[in-house]
C-alpha cells in the first residue's frame, strides 16, 4: 500500500508521537486510542457540519468522547459502555459527582493491605464503586479489570503496588471532565443496541472501537469482562447507520473479509503500543478519501 501524507507530509505509516497528545482520560487501559486522536480530529473537521452528537458504543478508556467534547468537535458525546466497573466511573463523571471520587482518590494511600481492603469491600455507593474501579485499574498488572487480573508486585521502576498511582494527575483530569461534562452523556449498556436507536440520524455520527478480538485471536478473553461480540452483527447495523463513522480493528484477514462484504473503505496505519513496539491497525469508514489528502 502506498504511504500517504496527511497533515502536511506525516505519512500513515508513521506511528503519533503519543506524548504530544494530551491525556484526558482516568483510566489506564488496554487497547486505548490516545495514539489515534489527531486521525479522529482529522476526520470529524473533515466533515461539512459539526456534528450534533458523536455515539462511542464501545467507551472503555473514553479518549475519542472526551477529546471530542473538550475541543468542541462535536455538540455533545454520548459514551457507552457495558461493563458495569467502567460505567460506574463514567456515571460518576458525568452525573458531576467527580470532586467527590477525587477527595477518595486523594486520601487513599496504596499498599498491598489498602488495596486488599479496598477490593473486597462492599460498594454502598456509586462513588464507592467508581472508587473501587479506580483503584484496580491503577493498582493491577496493565489496569486490567477482567476478572482473574492480580495487583503489581514490582511495579513501574520497582515501585511496588503505587507505580501507577498518581493523585494528583487523576485530579486533574477527573476535574477538567467535571468542566465540561455537560457536553457528555452516558448509557450503560448494549453499543450496538445504542448505534440502532441512533442510526436515521445524519447528524450523528459514531466511532467505534470494539474492545474484542476478531479473527481468532483471543487476547480480549483475558483483557476484557465482555470480550464476546457478534462481529457480523455490528458490521451489518453500521451499514445502516446514516451519519458518518470511524471504525478501528486489529488489521486481520476476518475483518478485510467483513469491510468487503459491506463495501466499507480500509486503511491500514501505524500505531506504537505501550512497549514502544511498532504496530499496524486498521480504519474502516464508509469513505476514507479524508485521512488520504
Amino acid at each position: 500500500m502506498k504511504q500517504l501524507d496527511i497533515w502536511g507530509g506525516e505519512s500513515l505509516a508513521k506511528p503519533i508521537n503519543v506524548a504530544s497528545v494530551p491525556q484526558r482520560s482516568p483510566f489506564r487501559y488496554p487497547g486505548g486510542k490516545t495514539w489515534l486522536v489527531p486521525r479522529v480530529r482529522q476526520w470529524l473537521k473533515s466533515l461539512p457540519d459539526k456534528p450534533a452528537k458523536l455515539v462511542e458504543p464501545f467507551t472503555g478508556g473514553g479518549i475519542v468522547s472526551l477529546t471530542a467534547a473538550a475541543e468542541d468537535l462535536v455538540a455533545e458525546s454520548t459514551m457507552v459502555e457495558l461493563d458495569e466497573q467502567v460505567a460506574a466511573v463514567w456515571r460518576v463523571l458525568v452525573s458531576g459527582k467527580g470532586p467527590e471520587l477525587v477527595e477518595r482518590i486523594l486520601d487513599f494511600k496504596p499498599s498491598i493491605e489498602s488495596v486488599a481492603e479496598a477490593m473486597s469491600a462492599k460498594p454502598r455507593s456509586l462513588v464507592d464503586k467508581a472508587f473501587q474501579t479506580i483503584v484496580k485499574n491503577r493498582t493491577y498488572h496493565g489496569g486490567i479489570l477482567a476478572p482473574g487480573s492480580a495487583p503489581l508486585k514490582n511495579g513501574e521502576n520497582g515501585r511496588g503496588i503505587s507505580s501507577r498511582w498518581y493523585p494528583a494527575t487523576l485530579r486533574k483530569r477527573i476535574l477538567e471532565i467535571h468542566a465540561y461534562r455537560k457536553r457528555l452523556s452516558f448509557v450503560q449498556g448494549d453499543g450496538i443496541e445504542v448505534m440502532r436507536d441512533y442510526a436515521d440520524r445524519s447528524d450523528v455520527v459514531f466511532f467505534i472501537d470494539p474492545p474484542y478480538t476478531a479473527a481468532g485471536k483471543k487476547a480480549g478473553s483475558r483483557l476484557y469482562k465482555y470480550f464476546e461480540l457478534d462481529h457480523e452483527e455490528l458490521f451489518r447495523v453500521t451499514s445502516k447507520v446514516v451519519g458518518e463513522f470511524l471504525m478501528t480493528y486489529d488489521d486481520a484477514d476476518g475483518v478485510r473479509d467483513l469491510a468487503r462484504e459491506f463495501n466499507f473503505d480500509t486503511e491500514v496505519i501505524s500505531m506504537q503500543n505501550t512497549h514502544l513496539a511498532k504496530m499496524t491497525e486498521l480504519l474502516i469508514g464508509r469513505d476514507l478519501s479524508w485521512v488520504r489528502r
